[in-house]
Order: structure tokens, then sequence, then C-alpha cells
């Protein structure tokens, strides 16, 4: 089974968000999720100001690319945007990337660790029980 390699989508986000823009930023961001996992990197490089309602934001847009078994993650974050969203915990939520393509690479990446082990495991496991066995 062949697996297609689905587009990253990079949007860019503007210095400041008042309410008309993140309604109109969150209303563009819907109509370009209308595909399953949707795969999204938010240029943070132009954000001056970042505050509570602003994470807030940030925080629904990622709920409505997790509904649809996607994600978002971060990338080029200014230093002090970067502290509101460790003061707001949200960097536990979001992946951080230093750059656009660093983020939008690792959506293609296999994940290693513990997603892994098992499959790991009872490989060897098998290989073991069946190692004492004449071919």
């Amino acid at each position: 089974m062949a697996i297609g390699i689905q587009p990253v989508g990079i949007k860019q986000l503007p210095e400041t968000l008042n309410k008309r823009q993140k309604r109109l930023f969150f209303r563009e961001l819907k109509s370009s999720m209308s595909i399953d996992r949707p795969s999204i990197v938010f240029d943070c490089s132009r954000i001056r100001r970042l505050d509570r309602s602003d994470v807030l934001h940030l925080l629904c847009c990622l709920e409505e690319a997790l509904k649809r078994n996607g994600d978002i993650k971060l990338a080029a974050v200014p230093a002090r945007a970067r502290a509101i969203l460790e003061l707001n915990r949200a960097d536990r939520v979001f992946e951080i990337f230093d750059s656009n393509a660093d983020a939008a690479n690792s959506f293609h990446q296999v994940p290693a660790g513990p997603l892994l082990q098992p499959f790991v495991a009872e490989s060897s496991h098998r290989v073991s029980q069946n190692a004492g066995l004449p071919h």
C-alpha cells in the first residue's frame, strides 16, 4: 500500500491580529482544511505582538486541524512571541521550528521512538522464535 505525501500549506501570520483579522484568518484557514489530515505551517516571522487572546486563536486553529486528523506547526517564532507561548504553555501543544522548511519537512518524517518499539520488539521476538527451526 503506497501512502501519498500530502501537500503542506504555509500560512503567514500578520504582525498583529485584531478581532476582524482573526475571524477572516480563521474562516480562510477552515476553507483550506477541506482535506483529510491537513498539514499546515504557520509562519510566525512577522509577529510583533502576541497576547493571550492570540494564543487562544492559535489553539482554536489547531483544534480545527485536529478534528480532521491534521496538525498545525509553528515556524520562525520571534523570541518575544515564543516567551508568550511558553508563558501560556502553548509551547507544549505546538511543535515549534526555526524555519518553514524544517516545519514542513517534519510532516514527512517517520516518528521514531516509542511508536516503533512494539513493532521492533515483536519482529525480533519472531526472529528469535524461528531461529531454531529448519528451513
